[in-house]
């Protein structure tokens, strides 16, 4: 089940999350806008999101016709609280997002054939599909994320040497095909896995600024094709970079647990350092991490420390009633292996 939810939240990021690795390499024509851009994108990789927020509130405040400011300012809103797994402030993403909306309304009312006027539509809507995708409004998900694919689809139309598009197309292809395998006797439903995976690693040969996302997508390819040490091998080069970066190390804990279980302990220990540190820490992410290690211990016959753990998460207190109820069935399955474990 954890398995499940994990590449499903996975893939509803690259479709509906996927605009945000265009900007960059294109470089916007204005330098501060770019460097604001860059450098606030750089603090969201490494969770230095403070930081980020008051680079995309000099955006918005610096240059308040562009839609930039207010669709990142919701990015990073939708960003930590998915890191963190806490409850989404609607009202500010979606008042954000809509006013970005309004903007790029107008941007294209000038002129609708602009490459960045179409750009910034298309990430404003792809922003918009992934958190209704993320709250399960599939309806309004993919209605928003066909609209921002076609506007990017156009942006390509306008310069083809986006490159950093193939991570988007790639991604795309490849997990669509996934979704869809079961489908691939019947004519039209076309299986573009491998096709997916070259322009991945394409992308990563070229892109210039964002090879870091193509990485990000290959690690959870490789993982999904059973691939794990190559999986490995990409997360601890991207964690080279981004030493801290929660994201690279839940992919690099998940790709050991097939290969090595002590080393996927290890990483999972880090990361639950690294949210045991948070000041805002709600324990979902700790209690979540500290089961894995669980029925890793128990896995490779460490009993006592796996028993241990079960403990600890059934004696954590001060959960709010937002994060009991998400880890509902979470500690229903600490129960059953604790159960499992007293009886060995």
């Amino acid at each position: 089940m954890t398995e499940h939810l994990v590449r499903y939240k996975f893939f509803l990021i690259i479709i509906f999350l996927f605009p945000l690795v265009l900007l960059k390499a294109q470089q916007y024509p204005n330098s501060k806008v770019d460097m604001l851009l860059k450098g606030g994108i750089e603090d969201i990789m490494s969770q230095n999101y403070q930081d980020a927020e008051k680079k995309f509130q000099r955006l918005k405040e610096g240059y308040p016709e562009l839609p930039l400011g207010n669709i990142y300012l919701a990015a990073l809103k939708i960003a930590k609280t998915v890191d963190v797994e806490d409850r989404f402030d609607e009202n500010y993403i979606l008042g954000k997002l809509s006013e970005a909306d309004k903007q790029c309304t107008k941007l294209l009312e000038k002129n609708d054939k602009d490459l960045w006027s179409q750009y910034f539509m298309a990430l404003e809507k792809g922003y918009l599909a992934y958190y209704h995708a993320l709250e399960k409004n599939y309806i309004s998900a993919f209605s928003n994320g066909l609209s921002s694919m076609s506007r990017f689809e156009k942006c390509l139309q306008y310069d083809s040497s986006f490159y950093e598009g193939y991570i988007a197309i790639g991604t795309y292809k490849y997990w669509k095909s996934e979704k869809t395998r079961f489908l691939h006797w019947i004519p039209f439903v076309k299986n573009e896995k491998e096709t997916g995976i070259r322009l991945l690693k394409k992308a990563t040969e070229r892109s210039s600024y964002n090879r870091h996302l193509a990485i990000y997508s290959l690690i959870w390819i490789y993982i999904n094709e059973k691939e794990s040490n190559l999986a490995v091998q990409e997360a601890e080069k991207a964690l080279k970079k981004y030493p801290h970066s929660r994201y690279f190390m839940w992919a690099l804990a998940r790709a050991y647990q097939d290969i090595d279980k002590r080393k996927a302990i290890s990483v999972y220990k880090d990361l639950l350092d690294s949210y045991l540190d948070l000041k805002d820490n709600n324990h979902y992410n700790e209690i979540v991490i500290k089961h894995k290690i669980a029925m890793l211990y128990h896995d490779i016959g460490e009993n006592k420390k796996a028993l241990k753990l079960c403990d600890e998460i059934l004696g954590t207190g001060s959960l709010s009633a937002y994060v009991a109820d998400k880890l509902d069935e979470r500690i229903t399955r600490v129960k059953k292996l604790k159960s499992e474990l007293l009886n060995l």
